[in-house]
């Protein structure tokens, strides 16, 4: 009986011991992990599950915390992951983090970055194109569809405490059988000129060069050279390009004008790219018959604009990439590129200064 005390009591101690060093091992490679500083956790940042994904590879410092003291975090941080606009990226803070090899962006869109600067610090820059298409593409079928068939006003009716009957006033625009003009013919406006085809849409589309015949045949898309002709003939139109000097205020006065009385104007891209002082009068004034937006500037808009009284506007708080399975995807991205750029490997999703 002793001796078998004694072997459970050398199993016990063995248990313990090897769980010591798994312990221990487990914090040398917590410690092995590069630092990367992100933006808080919570509403206005990552959802808690999103940072775990950056915490199998970063050890991670919040912007709050090192802004307490940076002299202290500054030199060990390898890599910024930018999640909504934040940390905003600035000179200023770039200088505190002499070791900073990858600015890695969350989503396609690079505005809000001084690509050529931070290049110019030896500081790679990143995005996750892709992975957002389905997402984005999904969304401005969304928003078309709302705007259109007046979802959100049958909603309100419906759920009213005074409705006592279904209206059979509130009357939609057809979709099917609809023209829809795409302007900016990237991945996602593929993807959106696919799902326009299967409300069986005629698709115009207009880009700054011509996609190839396969392409224009895989979505049934007809290429506009002049934007103008596509503002004319469309009843749907939907703005997908990046924002960059050329396209701020693309859509003003005089392209709204051109616009059928009965159509609709779908932004998923940027809020700049559309003047909304313009957007607001061709609204009021009957020039468009209604908008569909996903974006604004600046955001939210200020509770007393007046695109958030009119009847004739659908607007969502930047939705576009919003689903579960495409926030893990781009934070994934995010980190696959921020690790690459770290171990000075080939980075997946570099972006270079033009």
């Amino acid at each position: 009986m002793q001796s078998v005390k004694r072997l459970w009591g050398l199993a016990q101690a063995s248990r313990l011991q090897r769980s010591v060093c798994q312990l221990q091992h487990k914090k040398v490679m917590e410690d092995n992990k590069p630092w990367a500083l992100i933006t808080e956790v919570g509403e206005e940042g990552y959802l808690k599950e999103f940072v775990n994904i950056i915490k199998q590879h970063f050890q991670i410092i919040y912007l709050e915390d090192f802004l307490q003291n940076p002299q202290l975090h500054g030199p060990k941080i390898q890599a910024m992951l930018v999640w909504a606009l934040s940390p905003i990226v600035q000179p200023q803070l770039l200088s505190l983090l002499p070791s900073l090899k990858v600015v890695a962006n969350g989503g396609v869109g690079i505005d809000h970055l001084d690509v050529p600067y931070i290049s110019s610090l030896g500081v790679k820059v990143t995005n996750t194109p892709g992975v957002v298409s389905d997402a984005t593409a999904d969304m401005a079928m969304g928003l078309l569809l709302a705007s259109a068939r007046k979802i959100v006003e049958g909603h309100q009716i419906a759920v009213a405490p005074n409705s006592t009957h279904m209206t059979q006033r509130l009357m939609g625009e057809e979709v099917t059988g609809s023209t829809m003009g795409i302007i900016g013919m990237g991945h996602i406006g593929c993807k959106i000129a696919k799902r326009g085809k299967g409300f069986d849409m005629k698709i115009l589309y207009h880009n700054r060069n011509r996609r190839s015949v396969e392409d224009e045949q895989a979505v049934g898309a007809s290429y506009c050279e002049n934007m103008d002709d596509l503002l004319k003939e469309s009843d749907f139109v939907v703005l997908v390009v990046n924002l960059t000097p050329e396209t701020t205020g693309l859509i003003s006065h005089r392209e709204l004008a051109l616009m059928k009385p009965t159509a609709t104007l779908v932004n998923i891209s940027r809020g700049l790219v559309v003047d909304q002082d313009a957007l607001v009068k061709a609204l009021q004034s009957g020039t468009i018959h209604a908008a569909a937006l996903d974006v604004t500037y600046p955001e939210p808009l200020p509770r007393d604009h007046p695109l958030l009284g009119l009847p004739n506007v659908v607007i969502t708080p930047h939705l576009g990439t919003n689903t579960y399975t495409t926030t893990t995807k781009m934070v994934q991205r995010m980190v696959e590129n921020a690790v690459a750029a770290v171990n000075g490997q080939s980075v997946p999703n570099e972006v270079k200064p033009k």
